[in-house]
């Protein structure tokens, strides 16, 4: 298949400017015009990502092209509406957004953003010209409770959820330094997480009754990629029934996958997989979620989004390998 896409990559030296290039450096219908980085304006992209020699010559560019159909913005956020509103791209010019500048709803200017979880809204991606992707934790939390908000099933939730390092960014700080992570476990942000407000506007789209809290418990583990999501509440299904469930939802999403063993996090690193395991213990339904939050949390995802958009396979480019040893 010959290259028909270009597109282009702003804030391309961090975590997920990284992963979305090594994605579409090998995406079949894609050619990547360029990747922007002020901080390494005119560098090899090799030179940060040591993993793409022998894979790509590109450099780091200063500036941006505008002569791309779909833009990838993988800044910090706020830096994405700051962009937009500054600089005119044209309006058949694509724009996926891997922060959270538009995920509530905001918008640039007049470019309005469609929330990219596919597994949600696919016709809605298939039809937009702008995309908020997901946070990583948002779309693990949320891929668990679906199936129960779409049946008007979700009460109460209490989640834990444990990620790598990469989830906070390339950026070093206190909580990222090996001395300090290794070995070490630590919760943060305790009910008052940033993605609480996605995962709420969703949960509350699909069951507009729904009124009770969605308690978030997030973890800072000692691994590097990855987010293990365990989420319980009360509820009057059998297993059978819950199992049943949740594969009639997913049953025609490709990358998300109800497992009848105990999951772990080996099984999607590096994939754009969400693994699911439900137990019933009592009253309650627990459900374990994982995905790999550089991937399905991320740039998997974002690349998902635009194959749906330009009316491709949403598994183009996609089909990724785990590594379980």
């Amino acid at each position: 298949m010959s290259a028909q896409i270009k597109a282009g990559i702003i804030g391309g030296a961090g975590y997920t400017g990284g992963e979305t290039v090594r994605l579409l450096l090998n995406h079949p219908a894609l050619e990547l015009i360029f990747v922007q980085s002020r901080s390494q304006a005119d560098k090899p992209l090799t030179s940060v990502h040591h993993d793409l020699v022998g894979e790509t010559n590109l450099k780091f560019s200063e500036y941006f092209s505008q002569e791309v159909d779909v833009l990838f913005l993988c800044l910090s956020h706020g830096e994405s509406k700051k962009l937009l509103i500054e600089n005119k791209f044209k309006a058949e010019t694509k724009i996926i957004d891997l922060g959270n500048d538009f995920r509530l709803g905001e918008k640039a200017g007049e470019r309005e953003f469609v929330y990219g979880l596919p597994e949600f809204q696919r016709e809605k991606i298939r039809q937009a010209k702008n995309i908020a992707n997901p946070g990583c934790f948002a779309t693990t939390i949320q891929l668990g409770l679906l199936p129960l908000a779409n049946a008007g099933l979700l009460v109460e939730v209490h989640t834990t959820g444990i990620t790598g390092s990469t989830g906070a960014g390339q950026k070093l700080q206190d909580a990222t330094h090996f001395t300090w992570r290794a070995n070490n476990v630590s919760a943060y942000k305790t009910l008052t997480h940033q993605h609480l407000g996605e995962i709420n506007q969703t949960i509350k789209s699909l069951q507009p009754n729904f009124d009770d809290a969605i308690n978030f418990v997030p973890w800072r583990g000692d691994f590097t990629r990855g987010i293990f999501v365990s989420s319980v509440l009360d509820c009057d299904l059998s297993l059978e029934e819950a199992n049943q469930l949740f594969k009639e939802y997913y049953k025609s999403h490709p990358f998300t996958h109800i497992a009848d063993e105990m999951i772990d996090l080996k099984q999607v690193v590096n994939t754009n997989k969400c693994l699911i395991h439900l137990e019933k213990i009592g009253s309650k339904l627990a459900i374990h979620s994982t995905t790999d939050n550089l991937l399905k949390g991320a740039s998997g995802q974002a690349v998902q989004n635009m194959n749906l958009m330009f009316g491709l396979d949403e598994s183009v480019g996609l089909k990724l390998k785990g590594s379980v040893f």
